[in-house]
């Protein structure tokens, strides 16, 4: 586990190798074992393997055309409606958030761990993806993932020192 979390990288350049359903769904599957507040399980998961819906995508994602490059994108979603029975505003507005990213961050993981590549982007016109999904009203998208088998390791990227983050009982 540690391997994986320190291993893992943001990979933005991808092989024309396919990623298989099985692959896909042994991600989908390590995603729904996230946790979440009250095991409401917000999360919805849009695959993408469409060239046309992937350059969508990636014109939504600010013009990151790597996405377009994956053999794969995961659109992970938070239904925001499903975290509001539980938990009212806050699970609208925060916990269907952080039940996504627990996902999200399953999915890294489990794709490093089977040796595929992948990167959290969150940085896009969140309308202009949901237009090109066709995604509900009352569900949000979070991250989308490329996934694919990637080109190149990148170097490990610095982290800051453990005291300078650690405070106890206060700042």
């Amino acid at each position: 586990m540690l391997e994986a979390i320190k291993g893992r990288r943001s990979i933005r350049t991808f092989t024309d190798q396919p990623v298989s359903e099985e692959e896909v769904k042994t991600l989908i599957d390590a995603a729904r074992h996230a946790p979440s507040a009250g095991n409401i399980q917000p999360w919805e998961f849009v695959i993408v393997r469409k060239p046309e819906v992937k350059s969508e995508l990636a014109v939504a994602a600010l013009n990151q055309g790597f996405i377009e490059e994956a053999p794969v994108v995961i659109v992970v979603c938070a239904n925001k409606e499903r975290s509001a029975s539980g938990y009212g505003a806050r699970g609208t507005t925060l916990y269907c958030i952080q039940d996504t990213a627990a996902a999200t961050q399953n999915i890294l993981l489990t794709a490093h761990a089977l040796g595929l590549g992948t990167c959290w982007i969150g940085s896009f016109r969140e309308e202009e993806v949901k237009q090109a999904l066709g995604i509900p009203e009352g569900v949000r998208p979070v991250a989308i993932i490329p996934v694919g088998h990637s080109t190149a390791k990148p170097m490990q990227r610095p982290r800051r020192p453990i005291d300078d983050i650690v405070h106890y009982e206060h700042f």
